[in-house]
């Protein structure tokens, strides 16, 4: 047995949870002196969402809050989510820009890579691997893990093992959803320690209730890292309290040795912060039940909820929510993390409003054919058949995705100078304009203009949502249920904004 380490979210996935994603740079820093003296394992500053809601709506420079973050948090270790192949884009890119932006990455200040794949299959993060290891940074596996009757703890232990095989330092059971149980945790930790013998890391969202409890089982059982997120950014959608997790463990021997009243003063921070956010907080603090019965990620409930009610078909979401395990085992048995969980959310709403198949959608149809990779298991072979048919194709695809893309950084560099009339640009805008064409050419235009200002009210907290002072800047049109959207940040749907946003969440 050994003390446990925590890997606090508060900076990336709490405020992507819980406050749509929005929280500035400006309002990180003044507390990072004392976030740095917590003696964290890792705190999670970059990636998932934060890149593209930087250049979306806050006309921040992604690069620059990760260079600014490292400087005033020079002894904790940064740790960043990358979707393998996808980076943080929504589609999958030639090696070249992989290789390139784990290196830019790493040089401005990322430390541990936490890298997963949506369908779980090693092909799609071994490029990655390879460039943080060069790196000489920390490279850790991340299992997206499902309910689903194809997953046991066996099949996990075997993604595990073939991680390892690919030279990453550590494993992580992602749990999106919040769906793994407590004794179910027990079991896959002490396989893994067992049978892979890598530090075991858990990601668990407190959604349904389930996630204190896990992670003490988890320890239990010999996992080595926790994610946490201060208390006044936890729970809900969000993560377990870091003060809970660490007060659960003094005097074990799994003490964490963090010390309570400096988190506290942490916690007091963001909960003063939090009140500029006010229009983007989740109305969702509490457990979700309903998470527990669907199987599903709360961000993709409520998703569904709003499409269904936007074709005015709200009395078919529990029709909907029974088809939801019918297409995810003809898909698979995907798990149900960013982008899966929205091709096959929008695929069961389609099977409920036009029949089942009778309307596919892209997405769907490049999942079924191979293109995002090897499901875990055989999807159904003719609903395959259909698609190919449709997508004048004889064979489903059984490379790697990538290896059917070709080198594509030269070019992209040479269409971004092209497009701003200049004759160099840098690398990091290159990489930015990758992840997202269509919405970086105008971030480029306003950010000589700063980010934006966001002022906490000055009446009733309770009943006025925050002033947002936004820089006039085009923002992309609202994504329908007709396509999943090429690049849209995660959000929570909440009930009071007034701001015209995409209607998806991305769950990551």
């Amino acid at each position: 047995m050994t003390k446990v380490k925590i890997a606090d979210l508060v900076l990336r996935d709490a405020h992507q949870s819980l406050l749509a994603t929005r929280m500035l740079t400006s309002d990180m820093l003044p507390i990072a002196p004392k976030l740095d003296k917590v003696g964290y394992w890792a705190l999670e500053s970059w990636g998932g969402a934060t890149f593209d809601t930087c250049i979306r709506y806050l006309n921040e420079d992604p690069w620059d809050r990760i260079r600014q973050l490292k400087a005033a948090i020079p002894n904790t270790p940064m740790m960043m989510l990358l979707r393998g192949q996808n980076a943080l884009g929504y589609r999958h890119y030639a090696d070249d820009v992989i290789l390139k932006f784990v290196e830019r990455a790493a040089f401005h200040g990322i430390d541990i890579f936490r890298i997963f794949d949506a369908l779980n299959d090693p092909r799609n993060i071994e490029c990655a691997v390879r460039a943080v290891k060069k790196a000489k940074k920390h490279a850790q596996a991340a299992i997206s893990y499902a309910t689903t009757p194809f997953h046991t703890i066996d099949v996990f232990v075997n993604i595990a093992k073939e991680y390892k095989n690919l030279g990453v330092d550590s494993i992580c059971i992602k749990d999106m959803a919040g769906l793994l149980r407590p004794y179910d945790a027990y079991e896959l930790t002490t396989k893994l320690k067992q049978k892979v013998g890598l530090p075991v890391h858990i990601h668990s969202h407190a959604t349904p209730g389930m996630s204190v409890a896990t992670l003490v089982k988890a320890v239990e059982a010999g996992a080595d890292i926790l994610d946490t997120a201060i208390s006044s950014l936890a729970m809900g959608t969000s993560h377990s309290p870091t003060e809970t997790m660490v007060a659960i463990f003094q005097g074990t021997p799994y003490d964490t040795g963090l010390d309570i009243k400096l988190l506290a003063e942490i916690s007091e921070y963001f909960r003063e912060i939090k009140k500029k956010y006010k229009s983007f907080e989740s109305s969702f603090t509490g457990a979700d039940p309903r998470i527990l019965i669907a199987q599903i990620p709360g961000g993709m409930l409520s998703n569904m909820e709003s499409q269904l009610k936007e074709f005015k078909a709200s009395d078919k979401l529990d029709a909907v929510l029974a088809e939801i395990p019918l297409v995810q085992k003809d898909f698979g048995y995907i798990p149900l993390v960013t982008p899966t969980s929205q091709i096959v959310g929008v695929q069961a709403v389609f099977n409920i409003l036009y029949g089942r198949y009778n309307q596919i959608s892209k997405e769907a149809k490049d999942l079924l054919v191979g293109n995002y990779g090897k499901t875990p298991a055989p999807p159904n072979q003719d609903l395959v058949q259909k698609v190919l048919k449709e997508m004048n194709m004889t064979k489903a695809i059984i490379e790697r995705p990538a290896d059917r893309i070709p080198n594509e950084i030269n070019k992209i560099e040479n269409d971004l100078k092209q497009l701003l009339g200049l004759e160099s640009v840098s690398i990091e805008d290159v990489l930015t304009y990758a992840m997202f064409p269509q919405i970086a050419p105008k971030f480029f235009k306003t950010r000589s203009n700063g980010p934006v200002k966001m002022e906490a009210p000055k009446e009733n907290i309770n009943t006025i949502p925050a002033k947002i002072m936004e820089i006039p800047q085009p923002v992309a049109a609202p994504a329908k249920i007709v396509e999943i959207p090429q690049s849209a940040p995660a959000r929570n749907k909440r009930s009071s904004a007034k701001e015209n946003t995409d209607d998806w969440v991305y769950p990551i």
